[in-house]
């Protein structure tokens, strides 16, 4: 696919490392598969794959977890 962001770059599949914060909660998470411009470096990662993360991002959030690092696991 054509990169939105650079107009200019195809993106390859990869992968990329996700960090999310919220209410004093920290998650990495390393290998999430993304689609990665060539370009510009802007990371597209899918839908179902971003569902998961969020999901999983709630539930460490909900257990009262600080920081949390962790591999993807596909759902």
């Amino acid at each position: 696919m054509k990169c939105v962001i650079c107009k200019h770059g195809v993106t390859q599949s990869g992968q990329v490392t996700v960090t999310l914060q919220r209410d004093g909660t920290t998650l990495v998470i390393k290998n999430v598969p993304a689609d990665i411009c060539s370009n510009c470096g802007e990371e597209y990662v899918a839908e179902d794959t971003t569902t998961h993360l969020l999901k999983t991002a709630e539930s460490i959030a909900h257990a009262g977890v600080e920081v949390d690092i962790r591999e993807y696991a596909s759902a």
